[in-house]
């Protein structure tokens, strides 16, 4: 079986596992998505939450939870997600990334980080697919990460799923401060963001829309920093060439979206 290439939304650190009314959509997508594709060997990972200098790939048999959010109730300290990790997974991730010219870490003390455990609990409650994360690069160059992905393209070939966390908006003082961002500002960029994942453009187009991001209308706005965006660079680079919509719906007030390439 093929890959499926999947970003998606995760929400507001340990909310959705916490049933938030304002999480209430992304609840259910997350549940039901995985009937869209065959139940994967293993699941690859890239979060909104590591950045590491050069790119780094969890290695532990049995990663620890990071439980990388504050001001959150007792049980949300509290989650379990013993999904297994898979070293040789890793290695192979490892020996594509240095095919290709590209500086790698494994790295056997990283934990899983909200970003995987918090999506994938809804997804894969039984933990019981071997998973493995894959940093950003801390240098946030939206170029460097579609070429990331490139290097893992012959991932496509194989029944992996590979999931990019982050969300398609993401600007934590707009989320709570009503205003700070408008709703049309919120809106124009992500039909802007759908034009460019969907629309019937060159693999060439798309990757130039991607790469230079920050000049799509109210972009800055949307992302002041673009952590939670590029995991979607990292998918769209391995699949290379265009997707479907799966989600479009607000999530703490906005509107946010996700994508499959299959």
């Amino acid at each position: 079986m093929p890959a499926s290439i999947l970003y998606i939304p995760h929400g507001g650190g340990p909310l959705p596992l916490l049933e938030d009314p304002e999480h209430c959509a992304l609840i259910q997508f997350l549940k039901e998505i995985p009937e869209r594709f065959e139940k994967p060997d293993a699941i690859l990972v890239v979060s909104a939450h590591w950045e590491s200098p050069v790119p780094a790939i969890t290695y532990g048999a049995s990663p620890e939870l990071i439980y990388d959010y504050g001001g959150f109730p007792p049980e949300s300290y509290q989650i379990k997600y013993p999904s297994p990790g898979n070293p040789k997974f890793a290695q192979e991730l490892a020996g594509l990334l240095a095919a290709n010219g590209l500086p790698v870490q494994l790295d056997d003390q990283r934990g899983f980080d909200h970003g995987m455990f918090v999506p994938l609990k809804l997804m894969y409650p039984q933990a019981d697919i071997p998973c493995v994360q894959l940093s950003l690069l801390n240098h946030l160059n939206a170029g460097a990460h579609i070429a990331l992905g490139k290097a893992l393209a012959p991932l496509h070939k194989r029944n992996i799923l590979v999931l990019g966390s982050g969300m398609s908006f993401h600007n934590l003082p707009a989320i709570f401060t009503p205003g700070l961002v408008d709703d049309q500002d919120n809106l124009d960029f992500e039909r802007w963001l759908q034009e460019t994942c969907t629309g019937k453009l060159s693999n060439a187009e798309r990757e130039e829309r991607l790469t230079n991001w920050h000049q799509a209308p109210a972009a800055l706005k949307c992302h002041p920093r673009p952590e939670h965006l590029l995991p979607l660079h990292v998918c769209a680079g391995i699949a290379d060439g265009p997707a479907e919509i799966v989600f479009n719906n607000s999530v703490m007030g906005k509107m946010v979206s996700g994508y499959l390439w299959e």
